[in-house]
């Protein structure tokens, strides 16, 4: 028996409108509906609309006009919309067909979903009849579907293709779920050869699927594509990708699926990045395979933080980024004015004005191929100005435990600290053993032993109103470790930088560590050692208090619109 109608759907049958790309698996799907006891089906309702309104050509054409009703908002009135016998009724619809001179009706009545498909499975078979473009492949116009959908509320499922051939039962039955209809196993096979419901253009179209009883098994690997078509992939590829963020998520891949993290901060799902020349979604934020960061880590790069409308120590920043980029002898290196115009651009168009950071990071650019010669980037350097919202990263109020890594600093002999690079293989071996010990940071000696940094900062330590901190030989010089040991001659103590041993700072009173991300950071324990009684101490307070007064009064303006 056919399942009872919806309450509150009218008198007609619920319409089920399943919108979809050419070669799509549109046709396997309408036979896996038309199985059902409660369900009536439509193939491609609107064609002679389309071929009506448009005068595309097709083998069939007169025979289609002289058969269907070309009056699109006929056919959606008493077709699509008309009585029936059935609790249902299924609309395959090519998203090509839905033209500008339907009724709204058609978007508002009924409920839709999605079937996509990766465009590099569609096209080495699309022009067995059709000469293929993106008009015909309509893809652009399922996303402008999507958004229709769910501009009037009514966000509809997105399948995909490869999804429905690797798990064909586990996609069913969410897709039912998701329109609301009870799934019936029969959906899973249907009987070889031509429909009666099958449009007249089936000769042409669906000679596969005739010879199928039910979805074909999924092709571990794909065709060989037609690189005659290379422009247009390269054109539907992203419409493609818009819509499979909306699947439920990919089944039956070779990964295991991941549900989303949650983001430290939520309100970053939704920022604009800036990659190479312009700005992009964060999704779609990405540089090339053969960018020199992915092939060798071949990047140097920068932090940086806002504060009330103003970006902290910009030019001394950009002065190491140059310095860094001229050791690695980058070519074509974007000029100064250039790289602040993006950091700007990017900040004013996230309206990130206060309590963000930056990562600014500049690779030796695109190489021609694969391969860590220099001499393949023909491209010049490509910019990222990645911001955030992104308070202090530590527990500056109560302060956080560090272990020391097994991890050397690299020396100078290998790779020179001095030069601000994306090569953080060191850094990050060290962070391992801090996260697998629940620290929040290690530390790091230099080859000798002595202190050398964090494995993200820089470090201090306070003997009896003291204050001392590691040479820069083996670490990074930086510029919050600069700008702190100003504020300690500026605050009456006595600074010294000098060779110091592990056991000094587990002996310490007070220990604090520097850097953008986290500003100053009271340490209370290393290598389960408290420091001093294990609270923040009076020196720690006074610097942070001299450096939130100087963040607040210092800074490069945030240009806005009408300033001069």
């Amino acid at each position: 028996m056919g399942s009872p109608a919806p309450e509150g759907e009218g008198q007609g049958p619920v319409v089920i409108h399943a919108w979809s790309a050419p070669r799509s698996l549109s046709t396997s799907l309408m036979y896996s509906f038309a199985q059902r006891d409660d369900m009536e089906v439509l193939d491609e309702p609107l064609y002679a609309n389309f071929l009506q309104v448009t005068g595309v050509d097709r083998p069939y054409r007169e025979e289609l006009l002289s058969k269907m009703d070309p009056d699109g908002n006929k056919v959606v009135k008493e077709a699509i919309f008309g009585p029936g016998e059935k609790t249902y009724r299924y609309c395959k619809h090519i998203s090509k067909q839905r033209l500008p001179n339907l009724s709204s009706d058609l978007m508002k009545k009924g409920k839709h979903f999605i079937l996509i498909r990766n465009p590099l499975n569609i096209l080495p078979s699309f022009d067995k009849v059709v000469p293929p473009s993106f008009l015909e492949l309509g893809i652009g116009e399922l996303v402008s579907i999507y958004s229709e959908l769910c501009g009037l509320g009514k966000p509809p499922p997105v399948i995909d293709a490869d999804d429905l051939q690797r798990e064909p039962e586990v996609v069913l039955r969410g897709l039912c779920e998701d329109l609301g209809i009870p799934f019936q196993p029969q959906m899973l096979k249907w009987e070889a050869g031509p429909k009666e419901f099958d449009g007249i253009w089936a000769p042409w179209w669906y000679r596969s699927v005739h010879k199928s009883t039910g979805f074909s098994k999924f092709r571990q690997y794909p065709s060989t594509f037609p690189f005659a078509l290379y422009d247009l992939l390269e054109q539907s590829l992203p419409f493609y990708n818009m819509l499979k963020r909306q699947v439920r998520g990919t089944i039956g891949s070779q990964q295991p699926l991941l549900p989303d993290p949650p983001l430290p901060v939520p309100a970053n799902k939704k920022i604009l990045v800036w990659v190479g020349d312009e700005l992009l979604p964060r999704d779609s934020a990405k540089v090339s395979v053969f960018d020199s960061v992915v092939q060798g880590g071949d990047a140097v790069w920068e932090g940086l933080r806002i504060y009330d409308g103003k970006v902290f120590k910009l030019d001394e920043h950009l002065d190491r980024l140059f310095d860094s980029a001229k050791a690695m002898a980058f070519s074509n290196v974007p000029t100064r004015d250039w790289i602040k115009d993006a950091v700007f651009k990017t900040l004013i168009a996230n309206g990130m004005f206060n309590n963000a950071h930056i990562r600014l990071t500049l690779t030796r650019g695109k190489k021609v191929t694969s391969g860590m010669s220099p001499a393949f980037n023909l491209y010049g350097c490509a910019l990222i100005v990645l911001a955030e919202w992104k308070p202090p990263v530590y527990n500056n109020s109560h302060g956080i435990k560090l272990v020391t890594a097994t991890t050397r600093r690299n020396s100078p002999n290998s790779i020179d600290s001095k030069i601000h690079h994306n090569n953080l293989i060191n850094n990050i071996l060290a962070k391992i053993e801090g996260n697998l010990a629940q620290a929040e940071d290690a530390i790091m000696l230099d080859k000798d032993g002595f202190v050398s940094e964090t494995n993200a900062t820089n470090i201090f330590m306070v003997k009896k109103g003291t204050v001392l901190t590691p040479h820069a030989d083996y670490c990074l010089p930086g510029i919050t470790r600069a700008t702190v040991m100003d504020l300690v001659v500026k605050e009456n103590f006595v600074l010294h930088e000098r060779r110091i041993s592990l056991s000094e700072f587990h002996a310490a009173d007070e220990v604090w560590t520097t850097g953008t991300m986290g500003e100053i950071t009271p340490v209370v324990m290393i290598d389960g050692r408290e420091i001093g009684d294990g609270k923040i101490g009076p020196v720690t307070r006074q610097i942070q208090n001299a450096y939130k007064v100087l963040t607040a009064g210092q800074g490069v303006p945030i240009p806005r619109n009408g300033d001069a």
